[in-house]
């Protein structure tokens, strides 16, 4: 009985899994990782699902960090480990250690994606593996009174050459030294570098793993924040290493990276589960709340029978038939998240009034408090704007308080055009407010 479940909840989770097999083919993922998880005995593991979204057509750049690598070198010297503001005091013994500790983790990770051995799961891999000077670097400098020594930071990226592997199959990794023109050697941070390569490759996504599940809010996990939300929790108190992949992922969602992750890497499968579940297990910041909005179609009929009916059986919303629904389509605006209708409203215009009501206006459970319903609202305000509209109602029976927020304002039955008020249920006895634009 058991083994049957097993099979059935397997098919189920492919079957969810499919939609995100087919949209990441061909995309270009940057996942960056510190020395700590190149460390971990569990880092087999991470390299093999790094090989199996190679073998589904994802373009991967590996950035990968080598600190406790280069401590550890560093007091095998005796030799003193200088960090100020964050960053590391790179001297000539400083920079062997991190020459040393960057080739032997760079060639750990060649290694491990290099094994077919039969019978394990990366059997038959083939996987190809390049790296290269894809960084050109320049001195950090003095900074402060502080001369930072041979510490550096990005000049730029040669994006050209790194989509050039990635064309060819490669997984390219990338280690924290970048290059001058003039042939010197600078450490640089793996996030500065990974910001960069995302940022240059506009890539469609980065994914951070560090140990934190992600961003809190109190107990909550925030799975998903927009470009905004998360600019405002930098100002807010963070452990170290989370306020700085957090500031990489803003930073490259800024300079045209659709997508962030925030991912526990202590989580064994957490590539996996983060990328081939809706939810995820860790924060998404994405650098645009209105993806996936739209006009909705005929073909979006059955999700929003699916979404609006538990709200209408709750008697929030006034009951809409298949057949209402296909006749009164134009007028709808979705939002879809992997295949899934999760947000929806209708935006009904009176020309010769020059107003418009919002109608309809629905949020998956699993998806309120996230900045969709006022996303969505905006996104109709300004379609009602290039209308001509001068006026938006909504007549409501248990969200006035959310509308009021958004500045609505109480209105009357006479604020409704003649033709709405015929049609006015005094049964339901729905409030009415109004909005000018």
């Amino acid at each position: 009985m058991n083994e049957k479940k097993n099979d059935q909840q397997f098919v189920i989770w492919f079957r969810h899994a499919s939609p995100y097999i087919n949209a990441f083919r061909g995309r270009v993922f940057v996942i960056a990782f510190g020395g700590e998880c190149v460390a971990d005995p569990a880092f087999t593991h991470l390299i093999q699902d790094v090989a199996l979204l190679n073998n589904l057509g994802v373009q991967l750049v590996l950035v990968h960090g080598t600190r406790p690598q280069v401590e550890q070198r560093l007091r095998d010297r005796g030799a003193e480990i200088r960090y100020l503001n964050g960053l590391r005091v790179t001297d000539a013994t400083a920079l062997t250690c991190v020459k040393e500790a960057a080739g032997t983790v760079r060639v750990e990770i060649e290694a491990l994606l290099s094994m077919g051995l039969a019978n394990s799961p990366m059997a038959g891999a083939r996987l190809k593996v390049a790296s290269g000077n894809f960084v050109i670097a320049k001195p950090l400098g003095i900074r402060e009174g502080v001369d930072y020594g041979l510490t550096g930071e990005v000049r730029r990226i040669d994006a050209e050459g790194i989509r050039q592997r990635l064309d060819d199959g490669s997984v390219v990794v990338v280690s924290p030294l970048g290059y001058s023109p003039t042939g010197e050697i600078f450490n640089l941070t793996a996030l500065e570098v990974a910001t960069a390569a995302a940022s240059a490759l506009k890539a469609d996504k980065l994914i951070h793993l560090i140990d934190a599940p992600g961003l809190s809010e109190g107990k909550r996990l925030l799975r998903q924040l927009t470009l905004p939300e998360a600019r405002r929790r930098l100002a807010e108190p963070m452990d170290d290493e989370l306020a700085a992949a957090l500031h990489s992922a803003v930073t490259a969602c800024h300079n045209g990276v659709r997508r962030a992750h925030l991912v526990d890497r202590r989580v064994d499968g957490a590539l996996l589960l983060e990328l081939f579940t809706r939810d995820g297990i860790g924060t998404l910041i994405t650098a645009d709340i209105y993806e996936g909005t739209r006009r909705a179609t005929v073909e979006d009929i059955g999700g929003l029978l699916e979404l609006i009916k538990p709200l209408e059986a709750a008697g929030i919303l006034v009951p809409r038939s298949r057949e209402l629904l296909e006749m009164e389509i134009d007028h709808f605006t979705v939002v879809e998240r992997d295949g899934t209708v999760i947000a929806c409203a209708g935006l009904y215009p009176f020309a010769e009034k020059k107003a418009a009501e919002i109608a309809c206006l629905a949020i998956h459970p699993d998806y309120q408090g996230r900045g969709y319903g006022t996303a969505l609202l905006q996104r109709l305000e300004n379609e009602a704007g290039l209308l001509g509209i001068k006026r938006l109602l909504i007549l409501t029976t248990r969200t006035s308080h959310w509308f009021r927020e958004r500045g609505f304002r109480p209105g009357t039955l006479r604020d409704l055009p003649v033709t709405r008020r015929r049609l006015y249920n005094f049964q339901r006895n729905s409030k009415v407010y109004v909005r000018e634009l």
